[in-house]
């Protein structure tokens, strides 16, 4: 059976990931900060517990003896230090790979830190909220942290092209995108199919990978 770890795992992308690894037969280990907040997420062949994934020894104890780890953990609002956090959270996640020897990393990730259709940044165009530009970089400096950094480690950042739908369903289908799109949509349910697909048999490797349900 292939285990598979998965922090940020009480949120939108992280339970869905979850459910999408239990319904292929997997075993999940569910990270959250305060598993007592999240009563529903335990399930058969799921093991919940805690821990930060800024902390480093923390991931690393976590992530032996998983074949890979998926990252969908985010901090974001009043409060937070979203710099910190996608730094510390990235490297930490580097050195658990290396020194678990788990063989793939998936960071579910942002459309708009994509270029559009003419290799325009999508941060730099009205699409994006001046409010959400902050938490945006701060998601960009975790994904140069991969592509300097993690040479050594088979890792993907996946991500909506455009926007999540948030009423979606499960399709089971999505595709590539070539470049952002804030028109595009995927459904949670649609982005974890791709996450597991890129764990039961890698495609891409090393880069930014988009993908969109229409």
């Amino acid at each position: 059976m292939t285990e598979l770890v998965v922090f940020g795992a009480g949120g939108r992308a992280g339970r869905r990931a979850v459910a999408e690894a239990r319904r292929r037969g997997f075993g999940v280990t569910a990270v959250v900060r305060d598993p007592a907040r999240h009563p529903g997420l335990a399930a058969d062949g799921v093991r919940v517990v805690a821990g930060d994934v800024t902390d480093a020894a923390r991931v690393a104890e976590l992530a032996t003896g998983h074949e890979a780890v998926v990252s969908a953990a985010a901090e974001y609002g009043p409060g937070t230090d979203p710099d910190a956090f996608f730094a510390d959270s990235t490297r930490a996640l580097l050195a658990a790979a290396r020194a678990s020897g788990v063989r793939r990393l998936l960071v579910v990730g942002l459309g708009a830190l994509l270029p559009d259709a003419a290799g325009r940044p999508l941060l730099d165009s009205p699409a994006i909220p001046p409010e959400a530009l902050p938490f945006c970089r701060a998601h960009g400096a975790g994904l140069e942290i991969l592509r300097t950094e993690g040479a050594d480690v088979d890792w993907l950042y996946l991500s909506p092209s455009g926007l999540f739908d948030e009423d979606g369903e499960r399709s089971g289908r999505y595709r590539v995108a070539a470049h952002g799109d804030p028109a595009d949509r995927i459904s949670y349910q649609d982005l974890a199919v791709a996450l597991l697909d890129e764990i039961a048999e890698p495609r891409h490797r090393g880069i930014h990978l988009a993908v969109t349900g229409r």
